[in-house]
């Protein structure tokens, strides 16, 4: 049972989460309050609305720090290639595919029992079409983050009854999910586009990604139902193929400018706190052994040099259990400016990568070629860093990733290259050196998305990973394999026994890490 609350009288104005004196504290002691605050107060300047389009906004990517570090670093970066942890869990962790209870939990109940309340609580106030539209937008890019760690999850239910202050939710299967989001987003593109020269200083109020200009929004709306698109691709590929073209022939668009990047505006990015203030994160040795291969301009920008003697970037295997902080302290961290850096929801580099994919599956990606999209995919990422010597970097016929040594000396840690894949495009090559190169390539230009990268990954088998060090997990992921999901939380067999019991049903598979999501098709 999620327990939701329905708070249609009082505005949320801010989420407010309880301090945790360690990351491993239990989520479930979040709480959430209302300001006292009068009607007439609400009204003015259209706070009410804006408390729940902002609260919104701060939950597609968490910007809570505790929150963020276990959706984001914990979990997405560990598993999408990005980031290793250096804390001495033990074996008790998202990277030996053993997280504790209380960690399995936090992606399910804290990002549904945040988006939903602000969710009903505009619904409750506005008939304002765009605000609405916003917040299924919102709404959309959250939740699908949910399902693609999950598989089912509760989603067109959601509100259909209550009861006081709980809600026992049924799931849908992943298929219904999808469609369901698909659908939702169809209707928030229409609205976004018949409002699209709507006044933007009126939006900017609520928003902290375009400052109320509803046009790049659109685009955005556009750019996310590509994405899902592709995930479909082996799963439901008459669909996906529609819905990849809808989007991309679409009278606005997609995203094809970094102009119209969605960056997050924020006063205090949480990743600013794990790296540079808890010192918690260093980079993966995954991306770090291709970046290193590659020679990739883009290291500076992503990572710290190591202060190990060598010098160089040197990240962190997956799976290593830490026995101590301090000698991991060297290894090569990500970069982040300070707290007021902006967080990434999805760049034009990842467009472009994924009309690649479109072409190269023979779709009509706005007539462009597979290799053209590869291509503006590579230039689009190198000029969001304002790095030159993109025309050299994919036209290099030759570099592969490098082999991966562990910097602490214990030799069955290091890895030799895990792919011999090269980055300039080859008509030649079969259909899976080519998918593998615009993978290959889309990953690293979506640094830091960790659970997107996750997704490719598990959906696609690219980029080719290190197997983790230590993998805890009883057997429910087998030796050599990767986790392929996170299982529903011990919460829902507690308090939603019935419904959880249909979603494994609709899950198809046991409810364990091992199980392939209705995505996951791939042979």
């Amino acid at each position: 049972m999620i327990q939701i609350k329905s708070f249609y009288r009082i505005a949320f104005v801010v989420l407010l989460i309880a301090a945790f004196q360690a990351c491993t504290g239990d989520f479930e002691k979040i709480n959430r309050k209302p300001y006292e605050v009068t009607g007439e107060e609400m009204e003015r300047d259209g706070y009410n609305i804006g408390a729940s389009l902002i609260g919104l906004q701060n939950l597609v990517i968490p910007t809570q720090e505790n929150l963020h570090q276990f959706v984001e670093a914990l979990l997405g970066g560990e598993f999408g290639g990005y980031i290793a942890a250096i804390q001495p869990w033990g074996e008790g962790c998202f990277a030996t595919y053993n997280p504790p209870i209380n960690w399995n939990r936090v992606l399910f109940n804290d990002v549904i029992t945040g988006v939903y309340p602000y969710y009903d609580q505009l619904r409750a106030i506005t008939d304002d079409p765009v605000a609405l539209a916003l917040a299924q937008l919102y709404r959309v890019a959250a939740m699908h983050r949910v399902t693609d760690a999950y598989g089912p999850i509760p989603y067109s239910k959601v509100g259909a009854s209550e009861n006081s202050d709980a809600l026992a939710t049924a799931y849908d299967s992943q298929e219904d999910v999808y469609k369901n989001m698909l659908a939702d987003l169809n209707e928030v593109i229409r609205v976004l586009t018949e409002n699209r020269y709507a006044d933007a200083s009126y939006y900017a109020k609520f928003d902290n990604v375009y400052s109320g200009v509803i046009e790049r929004w659109a685009k955005l709306a556009n750019s996310l139902k590509l994405r899902i698109a592709i995930r479909m691709a082996y799963a439901a590929p008459a669909l996906a193929k529609t819905t990849a073209e809808e989007a991309v022939g679409h009278p606005i668009g997609v995203i094809v400018d970094n102009a119209d990047n969605a960056f997050l505006q924020v006063v205090k990015n949480p990743w600013d706190l794990q790296v540079n203030d808890w010192n918690d994160a260093r980079a993966n040795a995954d991306i770090v052994s291709y970046m290193n291969g590659y020679q990739d301009p883009r290291r500076e920008k992503y990572f710290t040099l190591s202060t190990f003697s060598g010098g160089g970037y040197v990240g962190m295997r997956g799976g290593v259990i830490a026995t101590a902080k301090d000698p991991l302290l060297p290894c090569s961290k990500p970069i982040v400016s300070g707290p007021t850096e902006p967080m990434l929801w999805m760049n034009a580099a990842e467009v472009a990568f994924l009309k690649a994919e479109g072409a190269w599956r023979g779709w009509n990606m706005g007539g462009s070629t597979a290799e053209a999209l590869y291509n503006e995919g590579i230039t689009l990422s190198f000029g969001q860093y304002g790095l030159a010597g993109a025309n050299d970097y994919l036209n290099n016929a030759t570099s592969i990733p490098a082999a991966y040594t562990y910097p602490l000396g214990n030799a069955a840690y290091n890895f030799g290259p895990n792919s011999g894949i090269t980055i300039k495009w080859d008509n030649a090559a079969t259909d899976e050196q080519k998918l593998e190169r615009i993978i290959t390539q889309k990953w690293i230009a979506i640094f830091p998305l960790g659970n997107e990268a996750w997704a490719e990954f598990r959906r696609t088998g690219y980029p080719k990973f290190a197997t983790v060090v230590t993998n805890s997990s009883n057997g429910t992921v087998a030796a050599g394999a990767f986790i392929r999901r996170l299982v529903f939380p011990d919460t829902e067999y507690q308090r939603n026994a019935a419904n959880v019991a249909e979603a494994v049903r609709l899950l198809g598979g046991p409810d364990s890490q091992g199980t392939k999501l209705w995505w996951d098709k791939k042979n």
